[in-house]
Parts: C-alpha cells; structure tokens; sequence
C-alpha cells in the first residue's frame, strides 16, 4: 500500500475512471460487430443504458492531469524528463507486450508481423490495440503545459472562464454537423478551421485547473449535470440504433468531447472532490493502491479482458450480467496482476505505478 501523502478525492476519481474504462471496453463485445458495424437490437440497446456513464473514464483522468500539473512551475527540461519517464518507458514496454501477445490472440498473425509492428512504434503504437491512444494524446497534451502554464499564472478567473466557453461551444460542433456539414472555414482543402486550437481534450485540462483554483461545482449542480449529460447520452445513443449501420456513427454521443459527456465529467469530479474522507480507512487504502497502480492496469487490461471473455462468455445469458461480470473481473485481475509485478526490480519503468 501507499504510505506517502496523496489526495484521496483525485484517487477516488483515478479507481472509478480506471473502472469505467473496462466496463466501456467490456462492452464492445456486445454492441460492435464485424469491421466496425453495429449490431443493434437489445444488445445496443441495452450497452446505451449501461455505459453511456462510462464515457467520462478518459476525461476524467485528463481533468485529473489538469487539477494536479497546471500551472506547472518546473524547469521545461525537468517536467518532460519526470512525465515522459513515467508515462513513456511504462508504454514502448507494453506495445512490445501486445505485439507478442497477438501471436497467440490473433490467427495468422506471425512473429513477423509483431516484429514488424514493435518497429512501428514511434509511427503510431504498433498494434492494433485502441486503447493505447490515450497515451500519444497524454503526451500532446504535455508538450502543452510549459507553454500554458504562463498564461495560467497571469490570467483571470473571467479570461479562463472565456476559454471554457469557447472550448464548450466546440463541443456542440459533432451535433452543429448534423444540419452543417462544415462551419467556420471547415472544407476538405482546410484542416484547420477557426476554432479548431480550442477544441479536444485541451479544456479538460484546463478545467481541472479551474476546479482547483476556483472550486468544484456544487453538489446540487453536480447531480443535475450528471443526470441531463446521462439522460442526453444515453437517449441519442438509443435514438441511433435503427438508424446507424455503424459504431462509429451510433456513438455520436459517445464522443469524449461531446457537451453532453463535458457536463457528466464536471459534474462527477466535482461531486467527487466535495466528499469528505481522508481515506484512512481500509477500503481507502486500497482506493488509494489501485489509484497508483491505474496506468498499469490502463495498460495491461485488454489482455485479461480478453482472457476473461474467451473463458466465460459462453455462460452469460445476458448482457446485463456479462458487463458488470467481466468489468469486475478484469479489473480485480489487472490490480492483483499489477501489485504482483510492482514486487519485481525497477517495475515502475515498465508499470509506471
């Protein structure tokens, strides 16, 4: 266990993050098909109900990164040398990892081709395995806070507020679309159209900033937030079904900068951050762990997951009872698989925990 200081409000949003990301994973066996189709029907239906929640998993680790770098007072050399050591070595390991493991996982898959692929690595993670974006937008995100930080340091609660303004209407843009194909200088000769350098993962970053210098919402707010952006998710998700042949226009409001997924996002870490715990108790402990321990188990869980669909989904009668099913058992693995391996010499270089 921990024995250093931590913030257990931020650790408690890093558990329940991690968490979501393998419920959202776990229940991509259920509603996508081959080559990226939707398979609609109950299976669809049912994964709009359970995880239109879990959308705010990778936006709340980026609030996370906000609320606890910016603005960063380190020397520019220093902050790179600490982040990317932590994030990057931990990431080449496991992309190494997974182009090994599709040896087995994968038919016709050869150690040629994972030969191939741990040479691809500087080129866009090697594998095929989706879940290691996170880590090339973490480190876009890095390069950014040197350059940030100065204007944070110097800029007014209404300046920052205008920003998240801006950055908020961009995360109307994929609903604009829908009656708009292009606005404000969009067109296929232009990728960079006018509020194109306020929209991403940017003002997730900066509202972790603004909650720690200015506070979170209020509980009442929070709850509101958190139902209208489930209610918006969810419902045009469900909406979609009969309608979109694919996944990736089915999740529209899906989108991790979507309005609808910003409003749950603010409103859980803010929720979070207003609870009263120091996290001294024996499951705080263990919140606390597994929040350390959050980007090996980011890292490892396709393949446990993996293991753990291979193995069990025979057995499931219904998706309500495989996600949650899978979610936890694969989550419980990753952390026992992770505690394990941090016993090993140097394991932070390849776990980063």
């Amino acid at each position: 266990m921990q024995t250093t200081k931590r913030n257990f409000s931020i650790d408690l949003i890093r558990f329940t993050a991690c968490f979501l990301v393998i419920w959202q994973h776990a229940t991509e066996y259920y509603y996508i098909g081959k080559g990226g189709a939707s398979v609609g029907g109950d299976a669809a239906f049912w994964s709009g109900i359970l995880t239109s929640f879990a959308r705010i998993c990778v936006p709340l680790f980026v609030v996370i990164s906000g609320y606890l770098i910016l603005p960063t007072t380190e020397d520019t050399v220093q902050f790179f040398k600490r982040r990317f050591t932590r994030v990057l070595f931990p990431f080449v390991v496991w992309c190494v990892i997974y182009a090994l493991y599709f040896i087995w996982h994968r038919d016709g898959y050869t150690f040629g081709d994972a030969l191939l692929n741990i040479a691809q690595i500087p080129v866009n993670f090697g594998t095929a395995v989706g879940h290691l974006w996170y880590v090339y937008m973490l480190l876009g995100l890095y390069l950014l806070v040197p350059i940030i930080s100065p204007w944070l340091r110097s800029a007014t609660k209404r300046e920052l507020e205008i920003y998240l303004s801006i950055w908020l209407f961009t995360t109307l843009i994929p609903y604009i679309h829908l009656i708009f194909p292009a606005i404000l200088g969009e067109c296929f000769w232009n990728p960079s159209p006018m509020l194109h350098y306020f929209t991403g993962f940017i003002g997730y970053l900066l509202m972790g900033y603004y909650i720690k210098k200015y506070g979170a919402a209020s509980t009442r707010l929070s709850i509101i937030l958190i139902i209208l952006g489930y209610a918006i998710t969810s419902l045009i998700f469900i909406y979609r079904i009969d309608s979109s042949q694919w996944v990736w226009d089915l999740e529209l409001s899906w989108g991790f900068c979507t309005i609808n997924v910003a409003m749950m996002t603010y409103g859980l870490f803010s929720l979070v951050m207003k609870a009263k715990s120091d996290g001294s108790s024996r499951l705080g402990k263990l919140i606390s762990d597994v929040s350390a321990k959050s980007y090996a188990i980011y890292l490892m869980h396709v393949i446990l997951l993996n293991l753990c669909y291979d193995t069990l989904s025979s057995h499931f009668s219904s998706i309500l009872v495989a996600i949650p099913t899978l979610t936890i058992l694969c989550f419980t693995s990753c952390y026992f698989t992770s505690w394990l391996l941090s016993k090993l010499p140097k394991s932070s270089y390849w776990l980063g925990a």
